[in-house]
């Protein structure tokens, strides 16, 4: 039994496909076109997806797609009806359902549309985030949350997941959203990029949250968990939130509205200084965030008094908020998928076919990342001789102690190994990484290599058996999904990871997911004493570089030390 699982005509356009329950490969478009956020049909990564399981698309039994554009018709027509300006969205609706068929007949010339008809199914956006969630996570029940922008007219949705099925509860309707607040604010603060909310997250760590009760004035908690907004403070219906340029990207406009102009100043210039004032309000729409996120998942424990709880969505991907779940609410465990951003439609649209409506049986829980492209030694070393490129060869052996120590003694690295990791996080497969203990890596890594704001936080690679010596943590975050404090008395050791609040982002490390990053972290603490080292993702204000060829035009225009391709290494 295959399935393949689409992310289609939306931002993240992804591919995941199953072949009898296990998940054999994934991929975001963009990694492919190098387009962040990449939209439109992942033609790329559906090929990809097909090299990797050795067949083609006519072997395929089913195809979901996430996004269904009969999920909650009348509200959507109500809608419509008071605001016009926004009728296009249901046009781009019935062009992308005819642009499906053919845009998957084109991967195999010959395959009429008709065999293609019967083997497509339709998975709401928010019941595809919960699934991709619930049916990868360890939990044989668990609750429910799926919560960003908006997908499908919902913005939230809570559920309980028992075994094979997943039982909705409520969901929050558009244009009700949390997440479209926090983009709001991101935008009034100068990041005006799809995408660009991680950089609120971040600033966030520099401010106090004194805006916050102001804030609270612009939305309502209910006693459900549930919450609504006032949408006198945006610009929600002057016309088409989200739009595409010709590349794919995603556009979105200005959706702060006056009267959120009037309360907390113009919008600042992507290009002017950040004051304390910014760093103020950036912690005061984190805070705020929290309070309806853990509200939400208050009200859901409050509902199924379940233990254990599965969230993604968007603002899943809100780590700070992730960090203190289990501190700010009675779950006692918490399971963010590696990919809970809309690239990870794929997946849960597969699973959600896979398990709520075949009633296959579960198999295993998605505990790797690693569901991407590799490259074997002989494409590389091709590569390197074409490029006339002089380079060292080793052994592991040899290789994991020789980088250990030029790390120790302040080189920087570029790290290409395996395969490439399923979602937004660099988690030892593309990697950069440093000594965490140096007080210039941050500066040096924003300024030199990743060419971005100088407060952006770098993550902490740690060995999972050592990761409570250093941090106030609740258990393993292996996906990089928790911010948590650092220990105090830890703090002054770790000045390249620690955030100006005194956390971190923290990912944690085990030899069987990740068998060559544990070992080269291992190698590291035996040198240093120190079980950890700073990871961030591969790449310099574009995708995460995928291919060998990607890695070594990124070392070649940046200011890495050095850059290890397998077992490959060269340097400056």
């Amino acid at each position: 039994m295959i399935i393949l699982g689409l992310n289609a005509y939306h931002a993240d356009a992804s591919a995941a496909l199953y072949a009898d329950g296990r998940l054999l490969a994934a991929a975001e478009e963009e990694r492919f076109c190098r387009i962040k956020h990449r939209a439109g049909f992942p033609t790329q990564a559906v090929q990809f997806c097909l090299r990797e399981a050795g067949i083609k698309l006519n072997h395929v039994d089913y195809i979901a797609i996430g996004g269904n554009p009969t999920a909650k018709l009348g509200q959507k027509m109500a809608f419509l009806l008071k605001h016009p300006g926004l009728g296009r969205l249901a046009l781009q609706n019935i062009r992308q359902k005819i642009a499906l068929e053919h845009d998957l007949a084109r991967l195999h010339p010959g395959l009429p549309i008709s065999a293609l008809r019967s083997k497509i199914h339709r998975i709401e956006h928010h019941r595809a985030h919960l699934a991709s969630a619930f049916y990868a996570s360890p939990f044989d029940t668990a609750a429910l949350l799926s919560i960003d922008g908006s997908g499908d007219f919902s913005t939230a949705m809570t559920g309980t997941g028992r075994n094979l099925d997943i039982h909705v509860h409520a969901s929050v309707d558009f244009p009700h959203s949390i997440g479209l607040f926090y983009t709001a604010f991101t935008q009034l603060l100068g990041f005006p990029h799809y995408g660009d909310e991680y950089k609120l997250m971040g600033l966030a760590a520099s401010g106090r949250p004194n805006d916050a009760d102001r804030l609270m004035r612009i939305l309502q908690l209910k006693r459900n968990g549930l919450f609504a907004l006032d949408l006198s403070w945006f610009r929600i219906e002057s016309g088409n939130i989200l739009r595409y340029d010709p590349n794919g990207s995603p556009i979105v406009a200005p959706l702060y509205a006056e009267k959120m102009i009037r309360a907390f100043g113009p919008p600042r210039l992507p290009e002017a200084p950040l004051t304390q004032a910014h760093c103020d309000l950036a912690a005061s729409v984190q805070h705020v965030l929290e309070k309806v996120y853990f509200n939400l998942l208050n009200g859901l424990y409050r509902q199924t008094g379940l233990k254990n709880v599965c969230v993604a969505g968007g603002v899943s991907q809100n780590s700070v908020a992730n960090g203190k779940i289990t501190q700010q609410t009675d779950f006692n465990q918490a399971y963010i998928p590696p990919a809970g951003h809309d690239a990870g439609i794929a997946l849960g649209a597969a699973l959600y076919l896979q398990h709520q409506r075949l009633k296959m049986p579960r198999k295993e829980y998605l505990s790797t990342p690693f569901l991407g492209a590799r490259f074997g030694h002989a494409d590389i070393e091709a590569l390197l001789a074409a490029r006339g490129l002089p380079y060292q060869k080793m052994e592991d052996a040899e290789l994991l102690p020789f980088l250990a120590a030029k790390i120790a003694g302040g080189a920087v690295c570029g790290w290409f190994s395996g395969r490439a990791e399923f979602g937004p996080r660099a988690l030892g497969g593309r990697s950069i990484l440093a000594d965490p203990r140096r007080s210039d890596a941050k500066d040096l890594l924003n300024r030199k290599i990743k060419c971005r704001e100088n407060f952006r936080p770098f993550a902490p690679a740690v060995l999972e058996t050592y990761a409570a010596d250093y941090f106030e943590l609740d258990g393993p975050s292996p996906f990089m999904e928790k911010v948590v404090r650092v220990r105090p008395e830890k703090q002054a050791l770790l000045p390249a990871v620690t955030h100006l609040d005194g956390s971190a982002r923290i990912q944690t490390v085990c030899p069987k997911t990740a068998p060559r990053f544990h070992a080269l972290i291992a190698v590291f603490h035996t040198l240093t004493g120190i079980p950890m080292l700073l990871n961030t993702s591969f790449n310099e204000n574009e995708p995460i570089v995928h291919t060998p060829e990607e890695a070594l035009h990124c070392f070649q225009r940046t200011q890495m030390d050095l850059l290890v391709l397998e077992n490959c290494i060269l340097t400056r």
